[in-house]
């Protein structure tokens, strides 16, 4: 019985020891740490790939071309989300969301955003002194 719980924990963190050392091989290759991932499999229909192809391509165009794959697949489902949480009332996601696409922007594109909230934020505030007053 001990042989087999000793195998079974073996088995067990088998996966996170692989994740661990392609970390580390990618770390050694590019010098920089990277986050976990996962290679993603599912089914889609011939029929269906047009659609998939276009939004990452739109997304790609919206976020850099230099992003993956994987991270615009990740902002089509943020945005999705964020529209879904709206509808129920959390906000939430879609903050998270734009937390994250904000991170990507250059520091020009980070100022002209932060001049375009400004601008709409100055309505609401004249609103509010004046209801203050």
């Amino acid at each position: 019985m001990r042989l087999r719980s000793s195998l079974s924990t073996r088995i067990s963190c088998a996966p996170r020891v692989h994740n661990r050392f392609k970390r580390e091989v990618e770390k050694h290759l590019t010098g920089k740490e990277t986050e976990p991932w996962e290679i993603l499999y599912f089914k889609a229909y011939k029929s269906q790939l047009p659609v998939i192809e276009r939004a990452l391509e739109t997304a790609a165009l919206m976020l850099g071309t230099d992003k993956s794959r994987g991270y615009c697949l990740e902002m089509i489902c943020a945005d999705f989300l964020a529209g879904a949480s709206l509808e129920a009332g959390s906000e939430g996601t879609l903050f998270l969301a734009l937390a994250r696409l904000i991170r990507t922007l250059t520091a020009a594109q980070k100022l002209q955003l932060l001049e375009i909230v400004r601008n709409g934020l100055a309505p609401i505030q004249t609103e509010t002194a004046s209801t203050e007053a």
